[in-house]
């Protein structure tokens, strides 16, 4: 760019976001998020944690080896497998960075790593350079750095650029810090350290108090250049700078910001719709950009100025993030040639004639059943579909509801388990309650009902309801998401996807759990 600074947006959606309670993706759909961020030409994804378990290094290398015009990263901590992990995992990329990570502030280091800050500047600088090794673009952080010792951070950071660190983050990682602070903060440590001109400082700014956008954007006016953030601010606990609002705030206040973004703004409601879609994490309706209220005028006074003039009460187009942009609507008319054309527009690439085949046949069977076949349905139909074949272990076969007014709501469902069919009936106070005490009855899970959830997919009554479902059990949390046009079922599906979870997710390590 001629007039502005580039800021570069890192989003780790798919490592951050996915450690989101319940938020875990498979191969696939981490496959089908990372081209929707490269439609959105986002400049740096974080596919994963290599090191994490053989899905997550599978899934790194996967996107790594298909997705060209993004840089590739995969996270690291301090330690020679888990770079050597990332390096291996990002051989196939065209352009490919490992961030490596290490704790600074003094309660982690004592309470966490157990070494004194002279062990950890030895083990990022080992770090540094050993990731140098594997590859040329390296990114260290400074895991809590909003509540770390200002000397020490220094000391740090300018050993770590000396080794060979592109790129410094600088992680607000529980949400402590305020923007006047934070701000302040990146522009003395970009002041102090003698080498800074030498590397692309940067924020992972977490939402615990609300400000982490703020915070965000107070880095970018004291010099930082890089931005990490996730689509719909997922992430952990209260979740990440969002990145739809970071870029449409340089975007709309260009008076503001010396800076602005490479990111095709159009694509940022479809992938967000992907992300809520992929992960059954519904966006709320006032959520900012991307909330299906975002857009919306309630009020007689607000419609009128509107009407005469878009600018009186909206300070950005609908269309400009990608609301009512021209779309292939599908039906019952379409053919095998527009559903995949969709499909492979929507980032989903079939591995077998076979697949595709069972997903065309879905297709036709929603479509009999709606008018009209939007993109969240075909996201949500493909999700289901591949759920339905990769865990099976427990399968809806039958469902039959007894449900009438004044009576106790009754529920038959039959199941697959493990190719054996199980029968079992029960009552509950509505027939959503009834259903999953008669899955109960047959899965002896136990599990605690944490969260239940219903979003329409589409407008209209003949919406598809979208269920989300989260389970606890001995302190593992899981997400279960179902479609279908009656909700009961769509409840029904969504709750044996999380207890499929159960039998089959895979075992992660989570980055900031294990010491160094």
């Amino acid at each position: 760019m001629t007039e502005k600074e580039r800021l570069i947006i890192f989003d780790t959606t798919l490592r951050d976001g996915e450690q989101s309670p319940g938020a875990t993706m498979d191969g696939d759909e981490k496959m089908r998020i990372a081209r929707a961020l490269e439609r959105m030409r986002v400049d740096v994804i974080e596919a994963g944690f290599a090191a994490a378990s053989r899905g997550d290094f599978e899934a790194v290398k996967a996107i790594a080896e298909t997705v060209r015009e993004s840089t590739i990263c995969s996270l690291a901590r301090a330690r020679q497998p888990d770079i050597d992990a990332a390096g291996d995992a990002l051989a196939g990329a065209a352009s490919g960075r490992i961030h490596t990570f290490i704790a600074t502030s003094p309660i982690h280091m004592q309470h966490k790593l157990r070494m004194e800050p002279d062990q950890v500047i030895e083990a990022a600088v080992e770090a540094v350079r050993h990731a140098r090794n594997r590859i040329d673009d390296v990114e260290f952080s400074c895991e809590d750095a909003g509540r770390s010792e200002m000397d020490f951070l220094c000391r740090i950071i300018e050993q770590a650029i000396e080794a060979g660190a592109r790129t410094i983050n600088i992680p607000d990682t529980v949400g402590y810090a305020i923007p006047e602070q934070f701000g302040a903060m990146i522009g003395e440590l970009r002041e102090r350290i003698p080498n800074s001109d030498k590397a692309v400082f940067s924020v992972h700014c977490h939402n615990d108090l609300g400000l982490a956008v703020a915070n965000s954007l107070a880095a970018v006016t004291h010099g930082a250049r890089q931005v990490e953030c996730t689509l719909n601010g997922l992430g952990e606990r209260a979740g990440n700078a969002a990145l739809e609002e970071v870029v449409m705030a340089v975007r709309t206040r260009r008076d503001a910001f010396p800076v602005d973004t490479g990111i095709e703004t159009r694509e940022i409601v479809p992938a967000s719709k992907q992300v809520s879609t992929i992960t059954g994490f519904p966006v709320q309706p006032n959520k900012a950009i991307v909330g299906a209220n975002a857009f919306a005028h309630e009020s007689g006074i607000h419609q009128d100025g509107v009407l005469k003039h878009r600018e009186t009460y909206e300070i950005m187009s609908a269309e400009e993030v990608g609301w009512h942009t021209n779309r292939m609507v599908l039906g019952k008319h379409s053919g095998r040639a527009a559903f995949r054309s969709r499909m492979e527009e929507l980032g989903v690439q079939f591995a077998s004639d076979e697949e595709m085949k069972d997903a065309f046949q879905r297709f036709k069977s929603l479509a009999d059943k709606k008018h009209e076949v939007f993109d969240e349905d075909l996201q949500a139909l493909i999700t289901d579909a591949r759920k339905a074949t990769e865990r099976d272990h427990y399968r809806l076969l039958e469902l039959d509801i007894s449900a009438h007014t004044g009576e106790i709501p009754r529920c038959r469902v039959v199941l697959s388990v493990e190719g054996e069919s199980h029968q079992a009936e029960a009552t509950g106070a509505g027939p959503v309650d009834a259903t999953l005490r008669a899955i109960e009855e047959i899965a002896q899970s136990h599990a605690e009902l944490k969260l239940y959830s219903v979003n329409a997919i589409t407008a209209g009554t003949d919406s598809q309801g979208e269920v989300t479902v989260r389970l606890e059990k001995g302190g593992r949390i899981v997400n279960g998401h179902g479609a279908d046009l009656d909700i009961i079922t769509a409840s029904a599906k969504a709750y044996l996807d999380a207890l499929n979870h159960f039998v089959s997710g895979p075992s992660r390590s989570h980055p900031q759990a294990a010491d160094v």
